[in-house]
């Protein structure tokens, strides 16, 4: 990392040492505990470890943010990517407002309190690369361009209307970035994003890209399909927050609450002029060939070719993303796992997504 310190926000230094002791393998790393005075110099990444709900604590964090960046909420211009340092808000709670809040005050990244220290350092060295590489090419333009539109469709989802058109500015990024700059790149910058729905739609994104230029689709089929990955959770919009952000596993109650999400998304959906194959993506991703998936279980001829190619993806995002509370599947055991699932998945399918993971070149 570059000269100057990682900024550790405290209010209770007593649980912020182990914390401390990772940054420092990051860089330089200097606590700012209560009314103590930060260094002299500007910082290279902040760490809030604060309780936002206190004025005190807002305006500690609002002082050392880099002039402009609390400025600008939301999706980052590419142009201005390169300027925004990374600052990580480790959060008490994480319903929407106080999300939006840390996020109006320039937080790039939100995290559950509980994040494991060396989750929050990892975050540290992927959104510096992240930065960089927005700065340098089509990776990170890609990324923002997804972003924006899942940022604008969800918004619309939970007031209840969506506008598709945003969608499509996204599609091509995404298929080029993926393709000139591998997946592996994508995957390494989508890693930094905090929004858990939004992270898995951007992996199942880039993973669906890689299959179709895999596949040699033409351009259109390769734009379609992606629009499906880019949508196929929406319904998530109105799932609540403490289901989706819940650490480890869903108890019955809230399995069911989840549940509910492929059709929630097909209904926002079904008024928008979206064609009948993503509004099938979006409702039957769940669907499998035996017939035990949801909500319809469907069974065999009856799941349509987009849906057989986007369960494949969704699984194997599921399986291979990042979460505090657990650590991702290496793309091998993945694919053993996918293979297991004879009875469910299209066999010659997934052996053909194996191929793509695992290609040196789409």
């Amino acid at each position: 990392m570059t000269d100057g310190a990682i900024f550790l926000l405290t209010d209770r230094p007593d649980r912020s040492a182990a914390l401390e002791t990772i940054l420092n393998t990051v860089g330089r790393c200097a606590v700012v505990a209560g009314e103590e005075t930060p260094p002299s110099g500007a910082p290279v990444a902040i760490v809030s470890d604060l309780t936002l709900s206190r004025r005190e604590s807002v305006g500690r964090l609002r002082a050392l943010m880099p002039s402009g960046q609390a400025a600008r909420p939301g999706p980052v211009p590419v142009a201005g990517q390169a300027g925004r340092i990374p600052v990580i808000c480790l959060m008490r709670s994480t319903s929407d407002g106080d999300l939006r809040q840390a996020r109006d005050l320039g937080a790039t990244v939100c995290l559950p309190a509980y994040t494991s220290p060396h989750v929050v350092a990892q975050v540290i060295r992927d959104q510096v690369a992240a930065r960089d590489e927005t700065a340098r090419g089509v990776a990170g333009q890609g990324i923002v361009r997804a972003t924006e539109a899942l940022t604008g469709l969800f918004a619309g989802a939970r007031v209840g209307g969506v506008t598709l058109g945003v969608v499509e500015a996204g599609l091509t990024p995404i298929l080029a970035a993926v393709r000139e700059g591998g997946l592996t790149r994508w995957l390494d910058t989508v890693w930094t994003h905090d929004d858990a729905t939004y992270q898995h739609c951007l992996l199942v994104a880039g993973v669906s890209a890689q299959f179709v230029n895999f596949l040699r689709f033409p351009e259109q089929d390769r734009q379609h399909f992606v629009r499906a990955a880019l949508l196929h959770d929406l319904g998530k919009a109105r799932i609540p927050q403490a289901i989706l952000n819940k650490p480890g596993r869903l108890d019955a109650d809230e399995m069911a609450i989840m549940r509910t999400h492929p059709v929630i998304g097909y209904e926002i959906l079904r008024d928008s002029g979206c064609d009948d194959a993503t509004l099938g993506a979006v409702r039957h991703h769940h669907e499998m060939l035996d017939g035990s998936g949801y909500p319809d279980g469907l069974v065999g001829s009856a799941i349509g070719d987009t849906v057989r190619l986007l369960t494949i993806c969704d699984i194997y995002a599921a399986l291979t993303e990042r979460r505090s509370y657990k650590e991702p599947m290496p793309t091998r055991d993945a694919l053993a796992v996918l293979e297991s699932m004879d009875t469910k998945l299209e066999s010659g399918l997934v052996r053909c997504f194996g191929d793509a993971m695992t290609a040196v070149a789409p």
